[in-house]
């Protein structure tokens, strides 16, 4: 298995783990139970989505499109411009 992404928090980490299971990929996301210890641990680096070798290249693809996601015109809501809704 290959670590594919980093999420900022625990809730992009869900988001990206079930869009990948969706696609049919094997995911695995570390440092889930260190999150509540972070008061002692350092913050950066402890989420992590892993994928089996040989789906590292779909799984980065698909990552990368959804980081790259656009709103459709007209649908981001007005208080909040240029936010994609999921």
């Amino acid at each position: 298995m290959q670590r594919v992404y980093e999420p900022r928090d625990l809730l992009e980490a869900e988001m990206l783990r079930g869009m990948l299971v969706a696609e049919g990929l094997e995911v695995f996301l570390t440092g889930r139970h260190l999150i509540g210890a972070v008061g002692e641990l350092p913050a950066a680096g402890l989420l992590g989505l892993m994928v089996a070798d040989d789906q590292v290249e779909r799984a980065r693809q698909l990552i990368a499109e959804y980081n790259g996601a656009e709103p459709l015109p007209g649908d981001e809501p007005e208080s909040y411009p240029g936010e994609l809704i999921c």
